[in-house]
């Protein structure tokens, strides 16, 4: 068995000290050490903490992941459709449950066989983690000689592995929600270009701007390419995450994650851990026009839902209601002039601009861009 403590410290002296992911009985020792002795993230679900990871890897870290593989079904898009086409890379740590010739609960078995030939079709790079610490250590260079090429890299975890390490006593993280304002008029149903147009003209130097996959991304693009803006592409759910490990890690920038109805209801449990740990620099608004707009214009459920009393049950430190384009124009003003957690719901007309095209610049490029201009 490896000794947990010497591995995390060879980790951390390696330059490894974010993690984050969902616990898994393989894991736990390592995860302990994490929680013990680093900064650590509970994620709601493995997808969600791949976008974590790809946000801090963004903001100057070198993320780890921790996973059950029956959560790396739930990774798929994000690995897949974030850190591939970005080529963002993390290291990551998946159990092996249901290894072929274990005894384990039937729910593995299948993942069990297939765990090496999803992270293969993946084009994930991975080894057997060694459970002789010698052995163990000259693996992690190798795995950081792959992310350094920005490409991810998975050790599978066999049962057994890492010695125990005690999970030290925690300070539960509590946050309270400060600020609710709910709809009380008539909604202005501004277009979505309308309303990302007046988020570009307040723009400044240490603005970030995340938009969620499809039109939002479109459109932001077609309104003015900055260096300080990112685009999702795929990953559909992932931008809030993605915004929380960047926001977590780039403190002194100004995170403003845009996600649509779709998107975050693909993945609203991401709305619990960002209120949890709450950076105030991250400012989550959602243009809701009740509609997959990318795919169609097929109906979302967004209009049986209180996304405000949602995000401030949450623990967002403000949640609030949009009705017009002035009213966001002067929430952005008071965010930025005392920041806390901050989630804007305002409901928008559906339809997109036409035509409308797509960025010329490649993702990967749009993250180096960004990297530099989170540099300055």
């Amino acid at each position: 068995m490896i000794p947990t403590g010497q591995f995390g410290a060879e980790l951390h002296r390696l330059g490894f000290h974010f993690y984050t992911g969902v616990p898994c009985s393989y894991l736990k020792n390592l995860i302990n050490y994490a929680i013990n002795d680093c900064e650590y993230i509970g994620a709601a679900n493995e997808g969600d903490a791949v976008a974590i990871a790809a946000g801090a890897y963004l903001g100057g870290k070198k993320p780890v992941v921790l996973m059950q593989n029956s959560g790396l079904g739930n990774a798929v898009s994000p690995l897949t459709s974030l850190l591939y086409p970005f080529r963002i890379p993390l290291l990551g740590f998946v159990s092996l449950r249901g290894e072929p010739g274990v005894p384990d609960e039937p729910q593995h078995e299948l993942m069990g066989q297939i765990t090496p030939q999803m992270l293969e079709l993946m084009q994930v790079e991975w080894q057997y983690l060694s459970s002789e610490m010698a052995e163990a250590k000259q693996q992690l260079l190798q795995a950081v000689r792959v992310t350094e090429q920005n490409r991810p890299f998975f050790f599978v975890v066999r049962k057994g592995t890492f010695e125990p390490e005690e999970l030290r006593s925690q300070t539960p993280l509590l946050a309270a929600n400060q600020t609710v304002r709910v709809k009380h008029k008539r909604d202005q149903l501004p277009t979505r270009y309308e309303a990302l147009s007046l988020l570009h003209a307040q723009r400044d130097s240490h603005t970030v701007y995340l938009a969620t996959t499809g039109k939002t991304g479109r459109e932001l693009y077609d309104i003015a390419d900055h260096a300080g803006n990112f685009y999702m592409v795929g990953s559909m759910g992932c931008i809030s995450s993605f915004g929380l490990g960047l926001a977590l890690t780039q403190t002194k920038k100004d995170i403003v994650a845009i996600d649509g109805d779709g998107s975050l209801l693909m993945r609203m449990g991401a709305l619990s851990t960002i209120g949890c740990y709450g950076p105030s620099n991250l400012l989550h608004i959602l243009l809701d026009n009740n509609a997959h707009d990318s795919t169609g214009g097929q109906k979302t459920v967004s209009h049986n839902l209180d996304f405000v009393k949602i995000a401030a049950a949450s623990g967002y430190a403000h949640s609030i209601y949009v009705h017009q384009l002035s009213e966001l124009e002067a929430v952005l003003s008071e965010w930025k002039e005392a920041k806390k957690l901050t989630f804007l719901h305002m409901r928008i007309a559906a339809g997109s601009k036409e035509p409308l095209g797509r960025p010329h610049i490649r993702p990967f490029e749009v993250k180096e861009r960004l990297v530099e201009f989170l540099g300055k």
